[in-house]
């Protein structure tokens, strides 16, 4: 793979200074993008919940209904 170096050539570059400085008022060359030097970042695999927090949430939601079926069935009598 060959490498192309992505800064501009400040001889061969219109409106820059001597030295490579841009005059006020000038718009600055654009760097050239490197996609060879970016890194491929993998997805992330979504599997949703696991097993065990959903089974701990449910077994939650199934104590606190029969503590109020409980609670309602003490009232009645």
């Amino acid at each position: 793979m060959s490498h192309v170096n992505p800064d501009p050539e400040p001889e061969r570059t219109t409106g820059l200074e001597p030295g490579g400085s841009v005059p006020p008022g000038e718009t600055p060359p654009a760097e050239s993008s490197m996609p060879q030097a970016a890194t491929r970042e993998p997805h992330a695999t979504q599997r949703g919940w696991a097993k065990a927090p959903l089974a701990l949430i449910g077994a939650v939601v199934v104590l606190i209904a029969a503590f109020f079926l409980v609670y309602a069935l003490v009232l009645i009598r």
